[in-house]
């Protein structure tokens, strides 16, 4: 049993180890995403102060009617500060064409006081100059930026496919790695002053046990993330009650029959406004989310500046029929079943954010960790291989020999 338990995990594991790796140190880095790109992108983030600000619903139509090719896909509401309103936008449809209008950025940044544009970018583009560079770094962790087919968002859904054998995986690692009740607790230790490759092993094996609680976790956050409507919700829902989901009963819209939304802005935030207030919403209306291939419009609830969720389990959204206004649900925080509750907690957890500050340092220490353990099991399986083959060079042949004419085989 154990013999075909390490074959798994070997195998398991170079399918998994220069993903992890690659996910492992991006994920250490953006856990600071907003912080580092406001301090590579100033231009992007900073407005200068003074002023009234301008109601974002009113900066946004000014954007859309300044420039009739795009719409206005997320809107903050209010800004920190002397910071900009970071708004995401879209292309419409063509009209002359029936495809989507082409725009080289998809990030605009807005001066609150005046609507002035300061800066726009296009998000995720595979650029590592500094404008790009962070938003470049969070899509390849989640994507390695694989490109969508037809809609479909291929690299998210490999990258699930990833998490899923990562779990795996990890189970298998910790049962492999107490080989016998009597040495179990080598399985603990680091032989520091043995080096080279004891230490390398003893890193793998033993810096995998010890910090195994915390790299299931990542591992079930990240099929999470990745997963949810295909694996994470029909599991969860298999075992516990799960709210309906706003999304379950709609179809998705291909992009060259995506309309807009009938209901404005503005009347959506007045039906989500009251909403709130009915469920008790404490928190003040944070940004609006257009999803055009749901025809779905979403409202968060946070204060400027929190819009990640720092602390709990994040924030709460509202979720409304774009066409009619109808109110299709939402995800508040802490509220419905011990289903929704465990899929809420998941971005929190993966992200450190659920522990707020230490939290996102102890998740960053976790990326590297995680790196470190994918190169410390590829050189194992390197010396290994080697050995191996090595073995196999000089082991006895095992073929009868050849006798030629006049020899016995005596």
């Amino acid at each position: 049993m154990r013999p075909m338990l390490v074959v798994m995990h070997r195998w398991l594991g170079l399918f998994t180890a220069v993903f992890l790796f690659v996910a492992g140190l991006t994920g250490a880095i953006i856990s600071w995403d907003h912080e580092l790109d406001e301090w590579l992108n100033p231009h992007l983030f900073h407005a200068p102060e003074g002023g009234t600000p301008i109601p974002a619903l009113e900066l946004a139509d000014r954007l859309e009617a300044a420039d009739p090719r795009l719409r206005i896909r997320y809107l903050p509401l209010e800004s920190e500060p002397g910071h900009t309103l970071g708004i995401m936008v879209e292309p419409r449809i063509d009209p002359a064409t029936g495809k989507p209008h082409v725009l080289d950025f998809n990030q605009v940044a807005v001066n609150p006081s005046n609507g002035e544009i300061l800066g726009q970018r296009e998000w995720g583009k595979i650029s590592l100059d500094r404008e790009n560079l962070l938003p470049f770094l969070y899509k390849l962790h989640y994507s390695m930026h694989i490109p969508d087919i037809d809609e479909l968002p291929v690299g998210t859904l490999f990258m699930g496919i990833v998490a899923i054998v990562w779990v795996i995986d990890t189970l298998l690692a910790m049962w492999i790695a107490f080989p016998s009740r009597a040495t179990w607790t080598q399985s603990f230790a680091f032989r520091w002053r043995a080096g080279g490759y004891r230490l390398n092993f003893d890193l793998h094996r033993s810096g995998g046990v010890w910090l195994f609680a915390l790299i299931l976790t990542l591992a079930v956050t990240s099929v999470a993330m990745n997963l949810k409507e295909q694996v994470m919700r029909p599991l969860v829902g298999s075992v516990a009650e799960l709210s309906p989901s706003p999304f379950a009963s709609r179809e998705i819209v291909a992009v060259d029959r995506q309309k807009g939304p009938k209901m404005t802005r503005h009347e959506i935030l007045e039906r989500a406004r009251e909403e709130a207030a009915r469920l008790g919403l404490a928190q003040p209306a944070g940004a609006l989310f257009y999803l055009a291939m749901f025809d779905v419009y979403a409202v968060g609830f946070f204060a400027p500046g929190n819009s990640h969720g720092d602390g709990g389990l994040g924030n709460p959204w509202l979720y409304f029929d774009a066409t009619s206004g109808a109110a299709l649900g939402g995800e508040i925080p802490g509220r419905g079943t011990a289903g929704d509750i465990f899929l809420q907690s998941m971005f929190p957890l993966h992200s450190g954010r659920i522990a707020a500050l230490p939290g996102r340092i102890l998740v960053s220490l976790m990326g590297l960790a995680i790196a470190m353990l994918s190169v410390t099991g590829i050189v194992i399986w390197a010396r290994k291989r080697k050995a191996r083959l090595k073995k196999k060079a000089h082991a006895p042949s095992s073929k009868p020999v050849a006798l030629t004419p006049g020899q016995t085989g005596v």
